[in-house]
């Protein structure tokens, strides 16, 4: 069991609103499904432009919304125009600014300071359905938070929002200019950094992880980069068949979730389960 760390923090550094990096232009993007649209009216700090909804959708969700908002009213060929014919928008879009991401300097100051947690690092992975698979996969086991690269990782689309299913409004998404500097901060918060690679010199289930962990999982092809697995704490494989070369990431990222909250009886698994 790795040795407790320090909750040592640095000043948290702000990030303008609306601004991937705090360069790039302000956009507009439209997410669609209902759940990531109720997932961005019930956010405060997602400012939505415009929600068009078919009448069906308005019908059976319109008492449901997170925030009063005026809907429009249009077809699905209209949402198909808007959004595309490959979109599986169930009845619902909204046109959205995208999030403020957190620095991971916030992310620190925000998780809890004593007790179990876990944190996802994503060392540029560019899918954004893996990204968003990612995201829903940490909700759903009950992550503090996910970190990515300010470069070449997946920008916010409505493909990313729906694969997410409402985590990319619910869950604190933080970005490293610096991902090497990132992992020590979060080694400061008193995170564990275990990378997930394959090769490893420890395979995943030997040992119960530790109670504070942050998980480290590389791109698709890649995986970790030198520099990255350098700055981890220890690197672990996932055991799978000899015949499979590796797990596509977003199925990684939620065996390792759960078997941390295997390890620590976490989430509560409800009642009858």
């Amino acid at each position: 069991m790795p040795p407790p760390r320090s909750s040592g923090r640095g000043a948290p550094r702000r990030r303008q609103p609306g601004r991937r990096g705090g360069n790039a232009p302000v956009r507009g993007l439209w997410l669609y499904g209902r759940h990531a649209v109720f997932a961005a009216l019930a956010n405060p700090r997602r400012q939505v432009e415009r929600v068009v909804a078919t009448a069906e959708f308005q019908q059976r969700f319109a008492a449901d919304l997170p925030r009063p908002v005026p809907v429009e009213t249009g077809d699905r060929a209209m949402l198909d125009d808007l959004l595309g014919p490959a979109a599986v928008h169930q009845g619902v879009a909204a046109r959205v600014q995208p999030l403020p991401l957190l620095s991971v300097e916030e992310l620190a100051a925000d998780l809890p300071a004593t007790g179990p947690a876990q944190v996802l690092v994503l060392d540029e992975v560019t899918d954004p359905r893996n990204v968003g698979a990612i995201l829903r996969s940490a909700a759903a086991f009950g992550a503090a938070g996910v970190v990515v690269t300010r470069h070449n990782a997946a920008e916010e689309t409505g493909a990313l929002a729906k694969a997410a299913s409402g985590a990319l409004d619910s869950l604190p998404l933080a970005e490293a200019g610096n991902l090497r500097r990132g992992l020590e901060l979060l080694k400061a918060a008193g995170f564990w950094c275990l990378g997930l690679d394959h090769p490893a010199p420890a395979v995943l289930g030997a040992e119960p992880p530790p109670d504070r962990l942050a998980w480290v999982l590389g791109a698709e092809g890649r995986g970790l980069r030198r520099l990255t697995a350098e700055t981890c704490d220890s690197l672990v494989a996932i055991p799978i068949a000899a015949e499979m070369e590796s797990l596509n990431v977003s199925n990684a990222a939620a065996i390792a979730l759960y078997e941390w909250c295997r390890c620590h009886g976490l989430p509560v698994a409800p009642t009858g389960a």
